[in-house]
């Protein structure tokens, strides 16, 4: 390598060492916490320093690079232009890579965040993962569990019908002094019948750093219904009338989150197209202005809300740890003959499965670049169903014009638009046809067969808009 390829490598790997060192919020551009005050204002310092509470066990700490200084423009002869393409796709496969590994610490960034900033609202469970603090949560409890959770000085709270799903949840206080780790444990001991569990808090799966007016856009309508579980979603050129109801505190808000996976299922504008375009969206916002938005109650609840709309295909681009309620949620969908669809997740192929995309019964999507590989920080197993566009692309902005993403939150509306076309309402049989259907047109990828990577195949990637084409620009955050 000469001394301007030398200089080349160290100039980009200046900026994205910035870029990675910006707070967690810079580089989401507001889309990975949807509506979560105080999440937004970074992380001096870095993330994962002392705990601002007493007695919650440590949190891993995700290091942050520091920022580099600008390194000078060297006075040398460039390389012969037959030395450059190499070169360059060599930069563009490191900087895919540091985008990779910057998403996929990610989350654990996001959940670092929300315990620093609302310390009196979030806590954590055994494994680290974000909860509502002082809240256990009982799904369909008998009178017998209320009884020993009252006599045991938990302080019973309301009881939430989740119509159209025939299931309940109460959520029960704690004792004073008794830590939600510690509460969850002895209820579990003395109750090993009830269905107790934390009332986790779940994000989104994906980045959408940059934002840049684009084309104007007209939306249209047709006679498809599909639902969104998200943030709440924006007015935007390429969308047409959405349906939305708030779940969480605070009541609906925008996010970019929710915005740009509303415009992959249904948006159609000059340059563009979602999978179903047109088609009427319900939209459940499970984050409103709360920081405990995103909660396995809230989510249940926005479930519960499509059942009774008779919607058949529900996108939900958020992952999380495993949880009794959603799971319970997830399931009576599923025997309902719903689709459910989910994205796997950004925390690497290592990682452990994320839910609700690991349930049985879900449509698991992962996520490939535009030379049809699939994102490193993909999740991996035998869950996935079918990989989709989920980066090198863009999508409506809540600003308006569109934004470059990466992730596989941006996989998943892909899959979900595209089922919608063929399920017009919730039908096991039908369902498992129009699941049947999307496989025999996919692109085998990987290993012949179904495979832990790309599932059943690749689907969609016609869908896939350059960011380019629309004026997003490209980031380098989003690994173009």
């Amino acid at each position: 390598m000469g001394p301007c390829h030398r200089w080349i490598v160290r100039s980009l790997s200046v900026v994205a060492l910035s870029v990675m060192a910006l707070p967690a919020s810079a580089q989401l551009g507001g889309v990975g916490l949807p509506s979560m005050p105080g999440v937004g204002g970074g992380l001096p310092g870095g993330v994962g320093g002392g705990s601002p509470m007493g007695g919650l066990p440590d949190l891993p700490r995700t290091p942050m690079a520091p920022r580099a200084p600008r390194a000078p423009a060297p006075s040398l002869p460039l390389p012969a232009a037959s030395a450059l393409p190499s070169t360059v796709r060599g930069l563009v496969g490191q900087t895919e890579v540091l985008a990779g590994e910057a998403l996929t610490a990610l989350r654990g960034q996001q959940v670092q965040a929300l315990i620093r900033d609302h310390a009196d609202l979030i806590d954590v469970d055994d494994q680290g993962q974000a909860v509502v603090r002082g809240e256990v949560l009982i799904l369909s409890p008998s009178p017998k569990s209320l009884a020993i959770a009252r006599k045991a000085g938990f302080r019973v709270g309301s009881e939430t019908r989740l119509e159209g799903l025939d299931l309940s949840t109460v959520t029960l206080g704690l004792p004073t002094g008794v830590s939600v780790r510690e509460g969850v444990r002895r209820l579990k001991a003395l109750d090993p019948e009830g269905q107790y569990d934390f009332n986790h808090i779940y994000l989104g799966a994906g980045a959408a750093p940059a934002v840049a007016r684009g084309p104007a856009a007209r939306g249209g309508g047709a006679g498809v219904r599909i639902g969104l579980v998200d943030g709440g979603v924006a007015a935007h050129p390429s969308l047409g009338p959405v349906e939305q109801r708030g779940f969480a505190p605070g009541g609906l808000k925008v996010s970019a989150h929710g915005t740009a996976v509303a415009s992959l299922m249904v948006g159609r504008g000059r340059g563009f197209r979602g999978a179903a375009p047109g088609a009427r969206l319900l939209v459940a916002d499970v984050y409103g202005g709360s920081p405990t938005g995103g909660s396995a109650a809230i989510i249940a609840q926005a479930l519960a809300w499509m059942a009774r709309s008779k919607v058949a295909v529900i996108n939900v681009s958020l992952v999380g740890p495993p949880n009794r309620t959603l799971e319970a949620a997830v399931a009576a969908l599923v025997a309902r003959g719903h689709l459910v669809v989910a994205a796997v997740g950004n925390d690497g192929p290592a990682a452990p499965p994320l839910y609700p995309a690991a349930y049985p019964g879900v449509v698991s999507v992962t996520g490939v670049d535009a030379r049809r590989r699939v994102l490193p920080e993909a999740g991996r197993g035998g869950h996935v169903d079918f990989a989709a566009p989920g980066a090198d692309m863009a999508a409506a902005s809540s600003q308006g014009g569109y934004v470059a993403l990466r992730g596989t939150s941006f996989a998943a509306p892909l899959v979900a638009g595209r089922l919608a076309l063929e399920l017009a309402s919730p039908d096991r049989a039908a369902a498992a046809n129009a699941m049947a259907d999307l496989a025999r047109r996919a692109t085998d990828l990987g290993s012949r067969g179904p495979d832990p990577t790309y599932g059943r195949g690749l689907v969609a990637f016609d869908l896939r808009t350059s960011p380019t084409a629309v004026g997003a620009g490209r980031a380098l955050l989003a690994g173009e």
